[in-house]
């Protein structure tokens, strides 16, 4: 049964949309960005009834100044409060739960990583996690990706044989998929946030984002589905498996 549940945080009234379920195990989803609860294209409303249909609690929720809720949005890293409160109202309203796993992309799933250790979340289901950085070029992994697709098409080869590639260019290509990527700092926090938590980090493979992630935290298991959709819009039966699976484990 779907409802609406408003609940407090630091004194502003936030919504939430409950689908409960007879289950122990919950999900509570953290949007990404500046995204409703509903989700890109309603992917996380229909993802709440599916998991709900096989016994899994879920409670989407929005943070304050997004869609439904009161206050002003100071953005993710502003978040904890309202991920702490959300939880708190699932298992106010869930009180059968023993278990509150954390899922969000992107954004949100760094605001996970960050805070849901404090928040009365048990485990975490993170997709694509944003570790920041304003360099505008591809990361050394998604180069090295990119060179690798391009060096196994013959018309490459016509085009480097015919002086038809600039040769200056693609050496530097090659010098920047050789280098090591920076470990930033929001990395070793987010890494910290994995290892405090039972986590599963699910990643589209031709995602920048994603890509982004596995360079810098090559020794973080990682379930990788094969799609360029940093919202898994061609892989959602797939993302919806990886999802079930970490929370009925």
């Amino acid at each position: 049964m779907r409802r609406l549940i408003a609940f407090s945080c630091e004194n502003e009234r936030l919504v939430g949309t409950l689908d409960a379920a007879a289950g122990s195990t919950g999900l509570l989803i953290v949007s990404g960005g500046n995204e409703v609860r509903a989700g890109t294209h309603r992917g996380m409303a229909a993802l709440a009834q599916l998991l709900a249909a096989r016994g899994v609690p879920v409670f989407r929720f929005d943070r304050r100044g997004v869609g439904d809720s009161r206050g002003r949005n100071a953005g993710w890293e502003a978040s904890a409060p309202d991920i702490a409160a959300a939880a708190a109202a699932f298992r106010r309203e869930q009180p059968h739960l023993t278990r509150v796993m954390g899922l969000g992309n992107c954004d949100a799933a760094t605001a996970l990583a960050l805070f849901a250790p404090d928040s009365g979340i048990d485990a975490l289901v993170l997709t694509n996690p944003w570790l920041g950085g304003d360099d505008p070029l591809p990361p050394p992994a998604a180069v090295r990706a990119h060179y690798a697709r391009r060096l196994l098409d013959p018309a490459v080869w016509r085009r480097l044989a015919t002086g038809g590639i600039d040769l200056g260019k693609l050496a530097r290509g090659l010098r920047r998929s050789a280098g090591a990527p920076a470990r930033q700092p929001l990395a070793a926090r987010v890494a910290a946030g994995v290892a405090a938590l039972p986590t599963t980090v699910v990643t589209a493979r031709g995602d920048r984002t994603a890509q982004q992630f596995r360079a810098a935290l090559p020794s973080v298991a990682v379930v990788e589905l094969p799609t360029a959709s940093h919202s898994f819009a061609d892989a959602g039966d797939a993302l919806a498996d990886a999802i079930v699976g970490a929370v009925t484990t």
